[in-house]
C-alpha cells in the first residue's frame, strides 16, 4: 500500500524530499540563518514529538501481536529522542541559537497541532503509524541526498544531514514501513482511507516546514 500512494503522490513526495533548502543544503550554498531558523524551529517540533511517539507505542502495546515486534521497533525511536534532543542542544550552542527564545512560527504550530490530534485514543493505530513513518521517511529520505557522493555539502552541516541520513536510520524507517504495511493489509476501507489522508497531511506540512526556514510562517 506504501508503494502504491508512493507512487501515486510522487510530485507531493518528492516536494518534501528534495524541497530547496534541501537541495541548497546538498549544493552547499545555503543561507546559514536559514539552518539556523530550521534548527530553533525543529526542535521544538521534536519536544512536541515526544508524546506522539509515546501514543504510537502505547496503540502498538494494545493491538499489535509480540511476534511482530511492533513495540521495541518504536521503543527504539522513543530511546533515540533524549539523544536527539540533546543534540539539538549541542547544535544551538554551536550556531549561537538560543532555544529557549525560539518562538513557534505558523507552519510549526500547525504542524504540532496535527501530531497532538494524533495522540487521541480515537485514531486508530494504523493511521498513526503511518504518520510516524511518514514523517522519519522524510528526514531520512531528504537527508541522504545530501550525502551522496557528487553533493557539495559543507563539512559543518555534514553531521546534520548524516543524523537522519544514514543507514541506520533508513533501515529503522524501512521496519516503520513495514509496520504500516502490514497494518495496512488487514485495514479496513475506512481505516486505509484516513491513513492515506495522513500521510498526504504529513508531506504537506512536511513542506510548509521546510518554507518556513526561507522566510515563509
Amino acid at each position: 500500500m506504501t508503494e502504491t500512494w508512493l507512487r501515486k503522490h510522487r510530485l507531493l513526495y518528492v516536494g518534501a524530499t528534495r524541497h530547496s533548502l534541501i537541495h541548497a543544503i546538498r549544493d552547499g550554498n545555503i543561507d546559514i540563518s536559514a539552518f539556523k531558523t530550521w534548527l530553533g524551529q525543529d526542535y521544538i517540533f521534536v519536544r512536541a514529538f515526544v508524546p506522539f511517539i509515546a501514543s504510537v507505542l502505547i496503540k502498538a502495546w494494545k493491538e499489535s501481536n509480540d511476534r511482530d515486534n511492533d513495540v521495541e521497533v518504536i521503543l527504539g525511536g522513543v530511546s533515540a529522542l533524549n539523544d536527539e534532543i540533546s543534540w539539538f542542544k549541542k547544535e544551538a550552542s554551536k550556531w549561537g541559537v538560543q532555544l529557549s527564545n525560539i518562538v513557534p512560527q505558523k507552519a510549526n504550530q500547525e504542524y504540532c497541532r496535527f501530531l497532538e490530534s494524533l495522540t487521541s485514543p480515537e485514531v486508530e493505530y494504523t493511521v498513526a503509524i503511518v504518520a510516524f513513518w511518514a514523517i522519519e521517511t522524510v528526514y531520512q529520505e531528504s537527508f541522504a541526498h545530501c550525502l551522496e557522493e557528487d553533493s557539495k555539502t559543507a563539512p559543518e552541516l555534514k553531521e546534520t544531514c548524516q543524523r537522519w541520513g544514514n543507514q541506520g536510520f533508513a533501515e529503522y524507517c524501512n521496519s516503520l514501513r513495514k509496520i504500516a504495511d502490514r497494518q495496512l493489509e488487514n485495514a479496513s476501507d475506512d481505516a486505509i482511507t484516513k491513513a492515506e489522508a495522513t500521510f498526504l497531511q504529513v508531506l504537506e506540512y512536511e513542506v510548509e516546514f521546510w518554507n518556513m526556514s526561507h522566510g515563509g510562517t
